[in-house]
């Protein structure tokens, strides 16, 4: 859902359609695109998941080898057909974006490539995974980048590096201990700590340039700010304490996504409703904010 949501959310507010490329890009990020992304991590992290005793449950699964093969043809065999046919749907600028979000897939866990290895790019291109979804919805309607759209993405994005930061502060020794590199292990647990909680709040302000009721989501980053607050001095040592951070993170998330619910619902009754082929950049002009252009159309 933390995929699909941001396109399904970011392509219907734009258009306001419910039309095939609301349906195949929604359905390719709720199945084949995060098939993609953990199939591929779960083959290429199994020496370390095999060591890490956090795997095998909620946190993340320990794919048998013999599974490795069937996983990557899956991975094929789902994703190919709805990335040609989104392709056909889209225009240069969404085929862009689809790469990049394509890209980071393989990359973060590949052999060769590994992201998930270089520090402060593992975090970077975790947050890509789950915010390119949504600036490919927008991509794929057509719609002009705005300063409150612009502050609305990288609000998101901040708090998917936040996120990926803090979550690798339990992994300090193991992961040290397996010879993998991290942002955790170059900035040491308690830097990291203090890095995703400054990226919560800076991602939290910048929520405050948008259009409402937007400003009301800077609100929403308070409580993950209060639920890294209690590692503010975590050492490497005590490190792995932070899972229970980590744990209250996944619940979090979803009384977070409610209410971000709650609010783009907001935004969808109170702008106006978009008229028939909108946001299309190869056939209109597109202006306006957050509150719609002069036109009708929706600004989001």
């Amino acid at each position: 859902m933390n995929t699909a949501f941001p396109f399904a959310a970011a392509y219907y507010l734009a258009t306001r359609e419910l039309d095939v490329t609301f349906w195949l890009g929604t359905i390719y990020f709720l199945i084949p695109y995060n098939l993609a992304m953990y199939g591929i991590n779960d083959i290429f992290d199994y020496e370390s998941d095999l060591r890490n005793p956090r795997k095998g449950g909620v946190e993340g699964a320990v794919l048998d080898r013999t599974l490795h093969r069937t996983t990557i043809i899956a991975v094929l065999v789902t994703n190919i057909p709805f990335v040609v046919v989104l392709v056909l749907l889209g225009s240069p600028v969404s085929w862009l974006v689809l790469a990049v979000s394509l890209f980071a897939v393989v990359a973060y866990s590949a052999k060769g490539l590994r992201f998930k290895e270089v520090p402060f790019l593992d975090s970077i291109t975790s947050s890509t995974h789950f915010v390119s979804p949504a600036a490919y919805g927008l991509a794929l309607a057509g719609v002009v980048v705005e300063p409150s759209l612009v502050a609305l993405l990288a609000g998101y994005f901040l708090w998917g590096i936040a996120s990926h930061a803090f979550g690798a502060v339990q992994d300090v020794i193991a992961d040290r201990a397996g010879g993998i590199a991290s942002i955790g292990t170059v900035l040491g647990a308690r830097a990291t700590a203090r890095f995703a909680l400054l990226a919560y709040v800076i991602g939290g302000l910048l929520l405050l340039g948008t259009t409402w009721p937007g400003p009301l989501g800077a609100l929403l980053v308070l409580p993950y700010v209060a639920n890294v607050a209690p590692f503010w001095n975590v050492t490497d040592e005590t490190a792995e304490s932070a899972n229970r951070g980590w744990k209250r993170f996944l619940w979090l998330n979803f009384l977070t996504g409610f209410l971000v619910t709650m609010l783009l619902i907001w935004y969808a009754l109170s702008t106006p409703s978009v008229p028939e082929n909108p946001l299309r950049a190869s056939n209109c002009e597109y202006g306006g904010d957050f509150q719609g252009g002069q036109d009708g159309r929706s600004a989001f």
